[in-house]
């Protein structure tokens, strides 16, 4: 009689079957569709193909194309697909890394050939040949030493040599990949065969020093993306399309935000339209915390040094710090906020009754990030955190974390992202702290998604070392996905630095911090709103809300009046007294994205009446002053968006 083993599913329901099933047989015998789908299988938490085997009761988790990591797989043999039509088309090219990456893949390749659109058009068309061979990953585990010697004689490669020799230890096992002639160091898992890949689209080609090092060799590196079918892909890059309009870095020059400058490379310098989106972030944001009894503080940007080997940031972090000195003694700029507000708690005695205590912080921080990742407003070298950190008791975990779920929901449906994702990261293998505190801790922030009604994924060993967090990921009107907010526990901060309060009992406990950010920075946030939005703000968000277009000279003195009635009553107001005709300056205004045109002529002039058009809708009609007034304050006060 064959052993049996216990199957757990992602709802806690077990099945037994045949020691020795594969996972593929574990999926076909819930349905032959699964089977069909399911593109790599989660094993106890680690990834493997389809085809592995299971001897021991095990938690299996299948991942199709709709699912994070089946894409990564997808696109991860994509990549291998890509290499291997490099190497059938242009022989002698030798191959560095090739990872999926958050929208697609791409590899690294040096080759005597430099690429063009026409070659890369040539590779697409091998992928889909090499697709339709229906070639099957096969996995070989061999030592490393033995795996050296393949890329030194059967397929030549200094790269994968140099991996080899730099990863692991001689007696260890490595694992090789091949699909039909092709074969590349790979730790997996792969697609069961390469006819999944339907549709594939060669982005494009850029250099890369191999391990960025620009001492080293420049390689060739091809970006592309695939998918199950050719509609998704069209949807990708219609998409795609739609974005580069929105690119935030072009919006942000077109619509005088911000600039970058080589004085200060990675540093940002907002312009007037700029501060007004930041300033109305903040008052926002201000306005929601206020309402939940935050206290606002102000840390200061440079700090002694000791307090960041204190705080540990020193040595996990000091690769991103800048230092400097003060009267012969060292300091470093901030890299986070954090422990500035620990030295605020330690002011004075805390008791349980001044729990929880909830200070925030809008702290700029500096950070230093390699030139090559710089990107706009996303990856800056300066930044504004929307920071804050909660002091509770244990006890008060949960009802603080339910609360800060609300709070993070209110304010993303503000700017119309409905669509938000939340993964819960439990316990990783090294952490601080005891298993006890973690369990309760975990259960807690289940507990408090739980009660909120939220879905959330569990990230299983990704949280931090000092405590579990919560992370919530949006998706733009592209369909982008974001990670903005975050919710941490920490017990590591308040032992480090000794913080206490007195309990009911009269004796002396440990606080838990609480780290939270909504928006995750007001910068990169900017950058996000402004590709969601396509730079057509909300009017309460708007740099400027109304336009006044004056047709003639004549009109002039009735336009100055309506601009200072309307800044009376607190809009942002533009008079454009241009020499120009009436249609340039229409298209101006609507190239500035400004929600509200009035078009002031004789008739408007004579009648007090307003002509007014609305931006991406034209003409909306005839308004008396009063009535528009009223029409945008409620705008205002709602917060109303276009999404």
């Amino acid at each position: 009689m064959s052993e049996k083993i216990k199957i757990t599913f992602p709802d806690n329901s077990v099945k037994e079957f045949d020691k020795g099933v594969s996972a593929y047989e574990i999926a076909e015998s819930i349905s032959k569709r699964l089977a069909d789908e399911i593109l790599a299988a989660e094993i106890n938490g680690s990834m493997k193909d389809v085809t592995s085997v299971l001897n021991e009761d095990s938690k299996v988790v299948f991942h199709k194309f709709d699912s994070e990591k089946g894409k990564e797989v997808f696109w991860h043999t994509t990549s291998h697909m890509m290499a291997q039509a490099v190497e059938e088309l242009f022989p002698g090219a030798r191959f560095g890394v090739g990872p999926p990456i958050e929208s697609g893949f791409y590899y690294d390749i040096d080759s005597d050939r430099k690429f063009t659109e026409e070659d890369l058009k040539k590779i697409e068309d091998r992928i889909l040949e090499i697709s339709k061979r229906g070639l099957k990953p096969e996995r070989k585990d061999l030592k490393r030493t033995d795996a050296i010697k393949f890329f030194q004689s059967e397929r030549v490669d200094p790269y994968k040599v140099e991996i080899l020799e730099t990863i692991a230890k001689d007696e260890e096992n490595v694992s090789l990949y091949s699909q039909g002639e092709f074969t590349d160091l790979c730790r997996g898992p792969h697609l069961p065969s390469t006819e999944k890949v339907k549709s594939v689209k060669l982005l494009s080609v850029s250099g890369s020093y191999w391990r960025g090092d620009e001492h080293r060799q420049m390689l060739q590196r091809i970006y592309g993306i695939s998918f199950p079918k050719q509609k998704e892909l069209d949807e990708y890059l219609k998409n795609l399309e739609e974005a580069k309009k929105r690119d935030h870095k072009k919006l942000g020059k077109e619509l005088d935000l911000f600039s970058f400058h080589e004085e200060g490379p990675g540093f940002p310098f907002w312009h007037n339209n700029g501060m007004i989106l930041l300033n109305n972030l903040k008052e926002y944001l201000r306005s929601k915390l206020v309402e939940l009894n935050y206290q606002e503080i102000n840390t200061p940007i440079i700090l002694n040094q000791k307090l960041w080997l204190q705080s540990g940031h020193y040595d996990n972090y000091k690769e991103n710090m800048y230092f400097t000195d003060i009267d012969e003694r060292d300091f470093a700029v901030k890299p986070m906020n954090c422990p500035g507000s620990t030295l605020v708690y330690k002011t004075g005695m805390k008791s349980y009754r001044d729990l929880p205590l909830r200070l925030y912080e809008f702290g700029l921080v500096h950070r230093h990030e390699l030139s090559g990742v710089l990107n706009g407003l996303f990856r800056v070298r300066s930044f504004t955190q929307d920071d804050a950190h909660i002091f509770c008791t244990p006890e008060q975990i949960e009802e603080e974390v339910t609360v800060l779920i609300k709070l993070v929901f209110d304010v993303y449906n503000t700017f119309g992202f409905e669509d938000v994702q939340v993964y819960l990261s439990t316990r990783p293998e090294k952490y601080i702290g005891s298993p006890e505190v973690w369990d309760n801790s975990e259960k807690a922030l289940a507990t408090a998604l739980d009660k909120a009604e939220i879905k959330y994924k569990v990230n299983e060993g990704d949280g931090a070392f000092y405590g579990p967090k919560i992370d919530f990921v949006v998706k733009d009107s592209l369909r982008r996905n974001w990670q903005l907010g975050t919710i941490q526990l920490d017990f590591s901060m308040p032992e480090r630095f000794g913080l206490e309060y007195t309990g009911s009992d009269g004796n002396s406990h440990r606080p838990v911090m609480i780290h939270r950010a909504v928006f995750g920075s007001f910068e990169r946030f900017v950058g996000v709103l402004t590709e969601h939005y396509g730079g057509f703000f909300p009017i309460w968000l708007a740099p400027v809300q109304v336009s006044i277009l004056p047709i003639a000279d004549a009109h002039f003195e009735y336009a100055a009046q309506l601009e200072k009635r309307l800044r009376t009553e607190g809009f942002r107001v533009n008079t454009d007294l241009r020499n120009e005709k009436i249609g340039f300056k229409i298209r101006e205004s609507e190239n500035r994205k400004i929600p509200y045109m009035i078009v002031i002529g004789d008739k408007e002039t004579d009648s007090g009446n307003l002509s007014v058009r609305e931006h991406k809708k034209g003409d909306i009609g005839k308004f008396e002053l009063n009535e528009f007034i009223e029409k945008l304050k409620l705008q205002v006060r709602e917060k109303a968006g276009y999404n």
